[in-house]
């Protein structure tokens, strides 16, 4: 299989409740082939104009540009946050193996599930 452009993306939820729930809905759909839940953080930020500061749940989402848009969908309406942060980050290297993996995984449901052409 030709390795996709496999992208790395960020995001912050404010909990762990709400950062496994949208972990499990991204990787059931198909739109990330893994996400890791972080340690929860400080996060030091300016918001309508004050500065704010709040503890956060990091994720470390992997997909493929292929299903980028989608994955932000998803991501914009499972989180609770007026504005999320939601950054991706192209992979430029990795191994051959674990790409082509994440690739697999964020096919469609519909391609991964047909049966292979004769």
């Amino acid at each position: 299989m030709e390795t996709a452009q496999t992208l790395l993306i960020l995001t912050n939820l404010p909990d762990e409740a709400s950062a496994r729930t949208l972990a499990v809905r991204l990787v059931e759909e198909g739109l990330a082939a893994c996400v890791n839940i972080l340690a929860p953080c400080r996060s030091v930020y300016r918001w309508q104009g004050a500065v704010e500061e709040a503890q956060e749940v990091p994720l470390l989402i992997k997909t493929t540009a292929a299903r980028y848009a989608e994955l932000e969908t998803a991501i914009r309406a499972g989180h609770p946050y007026e504005l999320p942060e939601i950054i991706a980050v192209p992979i430029a290297r990795g191994l051959p193996d674990y790409l082509n993996w994440v690739a697999a995984e964020t096919l469609p449901i519909a391609v991964r599930e047909s049966p292979a052409a004769c």
